[in-house]
């Protein structure tokens, strides 16, 4: 008699990916969240803080799931978990997509994912991206009033000075966590 043993599917994404991209987009949703509410509003220091924080986790969530294709899906769940956390619209996110889906092909070409730099680098990109879209879509509601989008601006300057910092923190981060056995690549 034979036995027909299934084989095994060969999915892209792995459970344990989807969990930890899944945990990460949650973390930083929520910290970034804590972080602006127990620093009072949005003041420089809380601004540049939660960014540092949510880059370091950025970055330490592509070291950890090294596939084409994860910043895409981290703006797909950070999405929905604003949506349901506070209420976010959906506005921005087409272009957040194209933002995740540009900077994963540029970790792609320079060297992919295997590449430390190139995961920096995409990361960087992605924030970068991130805010331009963001201050495109304020352009779009504040044209008639410049002084407001000005403002929006300088707001996104400071905050994305966190960001450079959270760069290196979240280099700095990765090797504490390679040492800790809990990144294993």
């Amino acid at each position: 008699m034979k036995h027909k043993f299934k084989e095994k599917e060969n999915r892209y994404w792995k459970p344990r990916e989807l969990i930890v991209i899944g945990t990460f987009a949650a973390l930083i949703k929520i910290s970034t969240m804590l972080i602006a509410l127990a620093g009072g509003g949005m003041n420089p220091v809380t601004m540049v803080l939660k960014n540092v924080v949510a880059t370091a986790l950025l970055i330490v969530l592509v070291y950890k799931v090294r596939k084409f294709g994860v910043l895409t899906l981290f703006v797909l769940i950070c999405s929905i978990i604003s949506m349901l956390l506070m209420g976010g619209n959906f506005v921005t996110l087409p272009g957040m997509l194209v933002a995740g889906l540009i900077c994963d092909c540029l970790i792609m070409i320079s060297g992919g994912y295997k590449a430390a730099w190139a995961l920096v680098a995409g990361v960087g990109l992605f924030d970068f991206l991130s805010r331009a879209i963001s201050l495109g879509y304020s352009y779009l509601m504040f044209r008639e009033e410049p002084k407001l989008f000005i403002i929006g601006m300088v707001v996104v300057i400071i905050g994305y000075t966190g960001c450079i910092i959270g760069l290196g923190s979240g280099i700095f981060l990765v090797k504490e966590f390679r040492h800790a056995g809990i990144i294993r690549e």
